[in-house]
């Protein structure tokens, strides 16, 4: 592990930053409830994903849960009474919402339950690996309501109308091998090589261009929401803004003379 002076405050010991190399490694810590996240989880979380977009060196980010059973259980349900009002809680600053606005690649390593808030974290990120002891579930609809966070479009985009509605309104759980089968995840893997093949895939993507690995996670986002037609005009222009970069010409003189490219995010 890097020991940066730079790594931010996060006021709470239940979310874990560390930086190896170009990778930070973002680790949910309260696995005695299942890594269950409460607001002030939230609010360290938020914090750490603004520091990764702020900070030039990271390429790739790794989210993960600590211990062998929960990735994340989704917000702890006994902290959700504090808020006064229903619309209180709407406008809450949530942890989701920070893990969309980061612009570098994010990877999931699902090491246990994935439940409600903890599918939507887990699906917010743009590479899913998971344990064979993973699970998959959006347990909301047990307790009277839906999930927020973007559970039923990320669902509906990975794994179908039909299957989506299935762990929608039943709110029962998928095992690895079906979240597998279902394109959910990527691949499964031991439980102890997640971390380990997590850590082997974010070091190919910080190998990458950085400029270029951020521009085609803002493209695959874009590919999601318009219509095909406008979806190839706005990959046209983002090839051309990469192309035009110091990294793009660094790549290309590189692969003329035999040897391996050094990029600078320039």
């Amino acid at each position: 592990m890097t020991t940066d002076p730079a790594l931010p405050d996060l006021g709470t010991d239940e979310i874990r930053l560390e930086l190896h190399g170009l990778v930070a490694v973002v680790t949910i810590d309260r696995p005695r409830k299942l890594n269950s996240v409460t607001q002030e989880m939230s609010d360290a979380l938020v914090v750490a994903m603004t520091w990764a977009n702020d900070h030039d060196d990271v390429r790739a980010v790794i989210l993960t849960g600590a211990g062998d059973r929960a990735f994340c259980a989704g917000s702890d349900i006994r902290t959700l009474d504090k808020y006064a009002t229903p619309w209180q809680f709407r406008n809450r600053e949530d942890y989701c919402d920070a893990l969309r606005r980061l612009r570098k690649p994010l990877i999931a390593a699902v090491n246990g339950y994935a439940f409600g808030g903890g599918l939507e974290t887990a699906m917010t990120c743009d590479i899913r690996i998971a344990s064979e002891t993973a699970s998959f579930a959006a347990p909301e609809i047990k307790l009277g309501w839906i999930g927020g966070g973007g559970m039923s479009t990320f669902l509906a985009h990975s794994i179908g109308a039909s299957n989506a509605a299935v762990m929608l309104m039943t709110g029962d759980p998928i095992d690895a091998a079906r979240a597998l089968t279902w394109g959910l995840v990527s691949e499964i893997v031991p439980p102890e090589r997640l971390l380990p093949r997590a850590r082997e895939l974010a070091a190919v993507i910080a190998s990458r261009p950085p400029i270029a690995a951020e521009t085609a996670k803002a493209n695959l986002r874009a590919a999601y929401n318009l219509p095909q037609e406008e979806a190839i005009r706005y990959e046209r222009d983002l090839q051309t803004v990469t192309f035009a970069t110091a990294d793009a010409d660094e790549g290309r003189a590189a692969f003329a003379e035999k040897r391996p490219a050094t990029f600078h995010r320039r």
